[in-house]
């Protein structure tokens, strides 16, 4: 099998539980698999997903306190649509874009596997306390921005892995510490959860600031200013602390990178 087909069909897939099997199958099978690097594919519409949850601006989302067991659902679901979408994500950097080397096929066939895995501890939780994914609203904010950032490989590094992904590094302890303070065996067991995330995160976000660097050294780009200038472009969110310094230290960015993001209000 070649991975960048097999992750363009695992792609395409509508069911989640079908699509967390494609992805690792892909993985169980990474050694024997090729890379072709030169081919291009026409691009699907929009990624396999299914027909729930509803997708609306992110404005539209309920805010549910996770102090109830609802809350607590809608809270977890909302995470379980994130970790979904990073499967796409990581399987659309393989298959869309070409001619980079093998080496970054295989970094984001990694990706895809352990969000895969990050998607079913969560489905698998939410299972646990009476509900699925798909019962709850949720918005499209991460594929916005695959889709703008479709045409510039050095672009989606910046704003998806380096941005987006690397809030989740700072978001992750603030939703632990209010988990914790719920204190109910269900809240403690997503701490849980959260902490194999996180800490698997952190590797996915320094994947994508490898590659950032590397194609901004192959392409003669100015790493802090092309990143300013794509999230201008782009519609990047503001970055606003507090700011998860060790962890994204442990991601890859530089000393400067990070004294230069906003500081904390005193």
């Amino acid at each position: 099998m070649e991975l960048r087909r097999g992750a363009l069909a695992a792609f395409t897939l509508a069911d989640p539980a079908a699509k967390v099997a494609a992805v690792q199958a892909l993985w169980q099978e990474r050694e024997a698999l090729t890379v072709d690097t030169t081919a291009t594919f026409n691009p699907p519409q929009h990624p396999g997903r299914p027909a729930q949850p509803v997708l609306v601006l992110p404005k539209e989302v309920p805010r549910r306190s996770p102090f109830t067991p609802l809350g607590h659902a809608s809270l977890v679901h909302s995470i379980a649509h994130i970790e979904f979408n990073a499967i796409n994500l990581a399987l659309d950097a393989i298959w869309r874009f070409a001619a980079l080397p093998e080496a970054y096929y295989r970094d984001w066939l990694r990706v895809a596997f352990e969000e895969s895995q990050h998607y079913s501890l969560l489905a698998d939780h939410l299972a646990s306390v009476g509900h699925t994914y798909g019962d709850f609203p949720a918005h499209d904010g991460l594929w916005t921005m695959a889709e703008n950032t479709r045409h510039d490989v050095a672009a989606r590094m910046a704003l998806v892995p380096r941005t987006l992904e690397a809030r989740g590094l700072d978001a992750t302890p603030i939703i632990q510490a209010k988990l914790r303070k719920v204190g109910t065996v269900a809240a403690l067991q997503a701490v849980e959860i959260l902490d194999t995330i996180l800490r698997e995160e952190v590797g996915h976000v320094a994947i994508g600031n490898h590659w950032y660097h590397w194609l901004c050294q192959r392409d003669g780009l100015d790493s802090a200013s092309f990143h300013a200038q794509m999230a201008s472009q782009h519609g990047g969110p503001s970055l606003k602390p507090p700011f998860n310094l060790a962890a994204r230290k442990a991601a890859g960015f530089t000393q400067a990178e990070l004294d230069a993001l906003p500081p904390t209000p005193a």
